[in-house]
């Protein structure tokens, strides 16, 4: 079944909450491994948008899920400033956490 454009933005949201949940269990290589997989999601997900264009309804939903990612991403940035400081005072901070 080929996804469509809102498939994307939802697929991103539901990785955004597990990795929120594994950030809240401090499972920091989960958090880096969600992390990527978020990236390979928007990678397509720009790729559809360029070739798709989103209904009306579709839109709102789409700041529906935005807002709900954004907010998971204040959350996980929060539990994840110390090990950030701490792998930062190490000198180890991975450049994918630090975009």
């Amino acid at each position: 079944m080929e996804m469509q454009l809102l498939d994307y933005y939802k697929a991103i949201e539901a990785k955004s909450a597990d990795m929120l949940q594994a950030a809240q269990s401090h499972d920091w290589d989960a958090v880096v491994d969600c992390e990527k997989a978020c990236g390979v999601l928007i990678n397509e997900l720009r790729v559809q948008a360029e070739q798709n264009v989103l209904s009306v309804l579709e839109r709102k939903e789409k700041t529906r899920i935005m807002q709900r990612i954004l907010r998971n991403d204040a959350q996980i940035r929060i539990l994840a400033e110390p090990w950030l400081a701490q792998l930062d005072h190490l000198g180890k901070v991975p450049a994918s956490v630090m975009h």
